[in-house]
């Protein structure tokens, strides 16, 4: 079973292009960015007795490394692939393109927190982003390791292969400064914030909510800019 607490951080190791999208690495590798964690991460926690899911965003040119610069969260009930999620899927794909962004992989927590296995329903829709990204990537969110207090990435990463989703070398999974990541999400949880996350499901119960979470995606910002003492 692969482990988190090896996944390696990357500080300051990287330049950006034009748009402040991460330039490529080594083919191979996966960049998580601060702004796609703690989405995740507040995801999780907004629903903590149930599973949730959702889409891994890319900004970055591509070839080279996927650099998952955002997530959309999806659904917090019924995770399967169902119309509803056919219809998310269809409506995340037509906002990426006009937004220059495409979908780089699938992530997902479980609602029992000592299974952190990827189930049928997550390897299908992982599977359905491979037909169009043959680099994607599977996440699952161990969330026996979400504590506030757990100091390493609560992630685990798998690849297709052969046809098969196994786990992807410890090795080519990075994330940007990590403790200072790990600081925001804390920091945005115990405040609330997630309360203001929107996943897709929450989108359908009220139209006027923003899955695209442009409120919160801000506040992420403004917590990891430099002129705050973080990223």
């Amino acid at each position: 079973m692969l482990t988190t607490g090896h996944y390696r951080t990357i500080i300051c190791c990287q330049t950006q292009s034009q748009t402040g999208a991460f330039l490529a690495i080594t083919m191979g590798e996966v960049e998580l960015s601060c702004l796609a964690y703690v989405k995740m991460y507040l995801h999780s926690c907004l629903f903590p007795r149930g599973s949730v899911n959702g889409l891994l965003l890319s900004s970055s040119p591509a070839g080279g490394a996927v650099c998952v610069t955002d997530c959309v969260p999806l659904l917090h009930s019924h995770l399967s692939l169902t119309p509803i999620t056919q219809l998310a899927l269809t409506q995340v794909d037509v906002w990426c393109s006009q937004t220059q962004q495409r979908i780089v992989g699938y992530y997902q927590a479980n609602a029992c927190a000592s299974d952190c296995s990827p189930t049928p329903c997550a390897l299908k829709i992982a599977d359905k982003i491979a037909e169009q990204f043959e680099n994607a990537v599977l996440l699952m969110l161990d969330g026996s390791k979400m504590s506030p207090d757990y100091r390493v990435p609560p992630i685990i990463m798998y690849e297709r292969k052969d046809s098969k989703w196994v786990l992807k070398d410890k090795h080519t999974v990075m994330l940007r400064q990590w403790e200072e990541t790990r600081a925001i999400a804390n920091q945005m949880l115990e405040s609330g914030d997630h309360a203001i996350l929107v996943d897709f499901d929450g989108h359908l119960d009220d139209i006027t909510k923003d899955w695209t979470n442009r409120t919160l995606n801000t506040k992420i910002a403004e917590l990891s800019s430099p002129a705050n003492g973080n990223i």
